[in-house]
């Protein structure tokens, strides 16, 4: 005679892959999340560190012949940016500060996807005391591979490029960085 087994009875309790799914999910977000948070730059590293600097030949928002290999035996930072640009307009102020305190460096800006007169706006607005070029058709961008401004540079005085750095600065980190290629203060 067969006796009546109750399901629950029969079976071990059943481990339903769903109950540990959303925790499993939550903790890998989590993870994901931070790992993109706390990457220094937000940005991938460029595949211009410890390659020489792509060379470039414009001309200043003024009309002069800037020339980059000119510049090279010495620190030298490229700094893409845009009058339009948010965060552009909030390390501009840093930007001419550390640039009045160098003593062996050029600094230049790049602009990027701009108006000359709106650049010519910025330039007067924030008293920006290196000078910037115009990147017309975005060559100078392309070499450098720049993704999104602001975008800056550090080359050393052997023309190689040693780091780079995405969106604006604080003061700490472009002081760092530019000790870092051989700045002086």
């Amino acid at each position: 005679m067969r006796q009546s087994v109750s399901p629950t009875e029969s079976r071990p309790p059943a481990r339903p892959l769903g109950r540990w799914l959303p925790p499993v999910l939550a903790a890998l977000l989590v993870a994901v999340l931070a790992a993109a948070l706390l990457r220094p730059s937000g940005a991938p590293p460029s595949p211009l560190i410890g390659k020489s600097a792509p060379d470039f030949t414009l001309t200043t928002l003024d009309g002069q012949t800037f020339r980059l290999r000119d510049h090279l035996g010495g620190p030298v930072i490229v700094n893409f940016w845009a009058s339009w640009c948010i965060p552009c307009r909030e390390e501009a102020p840093l930007l001419g500060e550390f640039a009045r305190a160098a003593r062996n460096l050029t600094l230049v800006g790049v602009t990027f996807q701009d108006q000359p007169d709106a650049a010519q706006g910025f330039v007067r607005e924030f008293a920006v005391p290196y000078p910037s070029v115009v990147d017309r058709q975005s060559r100078a961008a392309i070499d450098y591979g720049v993704a999104g401004i602001p975008e800056t540079y550090f080359i050393d005085a052997g023309g190689v490029v040693r780091e780079k750095h995405t969106g604006p600065f604080t003061r700490e980190a472009l002081w760092e960085s530019a000790r870092r290629i051989g700045v002086r203060f």
